[in-house]
C-alpha cells in the first residue's frame, strides 16, 4: 500500500484529503507546514507528497527546493490557490511533478495522484530506446540525452516526451495527451499540458533542433529533423 504525505496548514483541508486518500486505499501521513513535512519524510517513507504552496515556517516552494537539493526524487503534486501561472511554473521548475489549483475536484485530484503512482511504479519496465535526431530516450534507464549530453526531466516531463516520441510524425491530440500522461479523461480546463509542453521544449529544443510542433486547435507532433545532405 502506497504512503502519501499531505502537507497543508489548513486542518480542514488535511482532514478532507486524508479521508479521500484513505478511502482510495492509500496510507496517509500529514504535516501542518513544510518544516514539519520535511521532518515527517525523515521519519516515514512516502511514495508521493501532496503539497500546499502557501504555508508558514517553510512554504511549498522552499519544501520542494530543499527536497530536490537533498537528492530526494519523491514525486510532488502541488496544490495552488494562486492565480499567477508564474507561481505554478516556479514550482514545476524547482522539481514538482504536477499541480492542481484550488478549489479542486477531488475526483480529478485522485486521478492525478493515481497517474503519478503508475508512472513511478512502471519506470524502467520497458526496454526501449527512441530517437529523434540527436535526441535519445532510453526507457529502460529512464534517461534522455541530446548529443550525448544528459537532459534533466521530471517524471511527468519524461512521460509527456515519451508519448510524443511514440507517435513521432503523427499528431497527438490534447485529449490523448491529457489521458495518457495525466489520466484525465473528462472535461477539464487545466492548462497543465501547455505548461509542460513549454518546459519540455525549453529542455530539448536547442541548436536549431525544435521537434515538438503545435498543430493549432488539435494537439502536438514530434517531427524528425531533415537528414543532412
Amino acid at each position: 500500500m502506497a504512503t502519501i504525505l499531505v502537507v497543508d496548514d489548513e486542518p480542514g483541508v488535511r482532514d478532507v484529503l486524508q479521508d479521500a486518500l484513505e478511502g482510495a486505499g492509500y496510507d496517509v501521513v500529514t504535516a501542518a507546514n513544510g518544516a514539519e513535512g520535511l521532518d515527517q519524510l525523515r521519519r516515514h517513507h512516502a511514495d508521493l507528497c501532496v503539497l500546499d504552496i502557501n504555508m508558514p515556517t517553510v512554504n511549498g516552494f522552499e519544501f520542494v527546493e530543499r527536497l530536490r537539493e537533498s537528492g530526494t526524487t519523491t514525486p510532488i503534486l502541488m496544490l495552488s490557490a494562486r492565480d499567477s501561472s508564474g507561481d505554478v511554473e516556479r514550482g514545476l521548475r524547482l522539481g514538482a511533478d504536477d499541480y492542481v489549483k484550488k478549489p479542486y475536484n477531488l475526483q480529478e485530484l485522485l486521478l492525478r495522484i493515481a497517474a503519478i503512482m503508475r508512472r513511478v511504479a512502471h519506470e524502467g519496465e520497458d526496454e526501449r530506446v527512441m530517437t529523434c535526431g540527436s535526441l535519445v530516450m532510453n526507457i529502460d534507464r529512464h534517461e534522455v540525452t541530446y548529443a550525448d549530453e544528459a537532459v534533466d526531466l521530471s517524471a511527468t516531463e519524461f512521460r509527456l516526451l515519451q508519448v510524443l516520441l511514440e507517435h513521432a510524425e503523427r499528431v497527438v491530440t490534447r485529449e490523448q495527451l491529457l489521458r495518457d500522461v495525466w489520466n484525465i479523461d473528462f472535461d477539464s480546463e487545466t492548462s497543465v499540458l501547455d505548461t509542460y509542453i513549454s518546459y519540455v521544449r525549453r529542455k530539448v529544443h536547442r541548436d536549431g533542433f525544435a521537434p515538438i510542433t503545435t498543430v493549432r486547435g488539435v494537439g502536438f507532433k514530434v517531427v524528425e529533423p531533415p537528414a543532412n545532405p
